[in-house]
Parts: C-alpha cells; sequence; structure tokens
C-alpha cells in the first residue's frame, strides 16, 4: 500500500481520480514531463547559498518562464523493508539544468511523510497531507533538520524553509497542474515555481 495511500487514510480517495492513480503507485515508476509557467527565487544576496544548493540537487537560485520540467518518482523497498519513493524535479533553464530531489518514507508511528531533501541529503522535513477543494493534493511542511552527515540538527521555525505544495488535476486540459511555495518566516520566499506537466503513457 502506497504511503500515500496509508496518511491520507480514507481522504485519499476524495482526491481527483488521476492523483489517486499517480500517488497509489500501483506501477513502480510515475514519469511526466510538463512546463513551469513561473519560477521564482528569494533575496539576490542569498545567491552563495543558493548556489551551494545546486551542488546537492537541491535549491537553486535561478527564476524565469516556460521552463521544460520533468518528474520522475520511483516506489522500491529499501533493505529494512521500508517504503521509499524517490523524488527526481527537473528543471531545464535556457543554460542551466537544475534539480530538486528528495527521498520520502512514512513515519507510521507519527502518520507523517518524513522528506529528506537533497542528494547527499542536507535538509529533512516532516510532511503534511490534506485533501482539499474536493479533489487536491496539499502537501505542508512541519518540523524541519539540518542533515550534516550523522548529525541532525532541529532548526527553529525562524530558521526553517516552509514549503507549501497544491496539485490538482485539470480535466478539460488533461494535466497535472502544480503550485509550490517555499518561505522562510524572516526572509520571505525562497522558492516558487507553478506550471503543469502530463504523465507519459
Amino acid at each position: 500500500m502506497s504511503i500515500y495511500l496509508k496518511v491520507l487514510g480514507d481522504d485519499f480517495f476524495r482526491l481527483h481520480p488521476m492523483l489517486q492513480k499517480r500517488y497509489a503507485f500501483e506501477k513502480p515508476v510515475f514519469q511526466a514531463a510538463g512546463t513551469m509557467n513561473r519560477i521564482s527565487g528569494g533575496p539576490k544576496w542569498l545567491f552563495p547559498l543558493f548556489l551551494l544548493g545546486t551542488r546537492r540537487k537541491f535549491v537553486f537560485p535561478e527564476s524565469g518562464t516556460d521552463i521544460s520540467f520533468t518528474i520522475v518518482n520511483s516506489c522500491f523497498t529499501n533493505s529494512a523493508g521500508d517504503e521509499q519513493i524517490h523524488w527526481e524535479r527537473k528543471f531545464s533553464f535556457p543554460k542551466k539544468m537544475r534539480y530538486f530531489n528528495a527521498l520520502m518514507s512514512l513515519d507510521e508511528q507519527r502518520m507523517v511523510v518524513k522528506d529528506y531533501l537533497g542528494e547527499p541529503t542536507i535538509f529533512y522535513s516532516d510532511l503534511g497531507f490534506t485533501v482539499v477543494d474536493g479533489h487536491a493534493l496539499k502537501i505542508e511542511s512541519l518540523n524541519q533538520r539540518l542533515i550534516l552527515g550523522k548529525i541532525e540538527i532541529p532548526l527553529p521555525k525562524f530558521l526553517q524553509g516552509l514549503a507549501t505544495v497544491v496539485e490538482s488535476y485539470d480535466e478539460l486540459h488533461g494535466v497535472f497542474r502544480i503550485h509550490v511555495d517555499v518561505k522562510n518566516p524572516l526572509l520571505g520566499k525562497i522558492l516558487s515555481y507553478e506550471g503543469e506537466f502530463t504523465a507519459d503513457a
């Protein structure tokens, strides 16, 4: 059973049928391609930090419009028998390829999704999942930690990058729509993008 079905419980079946199909992971891999209509980053003085993030396939400094996008979600079972979902999000800027990668699994005791961001991992966040607007999926950041090798340091709220993701399905145009905002309580916007994508056959 998919980690997303487990964390949402009966609410999973309130999602649009195409979102249910996407997140049930009856097939081990979901692939899609599309366009991000808008991508924007944070303050310019954070550029060195964002540039460092690119080395870990995490955050990036570029902004733009009409940016080609691909996503590959791969579902597998690790050596401990836990289901994990690898997320590869790829943004094709005119002169650079940027990534926003993650590895997710389920904490069944707390019923939150564990999200390890970057490769190698540099950042961790608990994720909460809810169904909104009748059929869309909303994902929100909860507690976060900085990962330094084997050391995990809890972050106070003022140092956190709090993400809100809303994914829906547009029946009229036959596409998935995505809207992502990552904000810091002190700095404001860190990363934002929105667009659409279509699943491979």
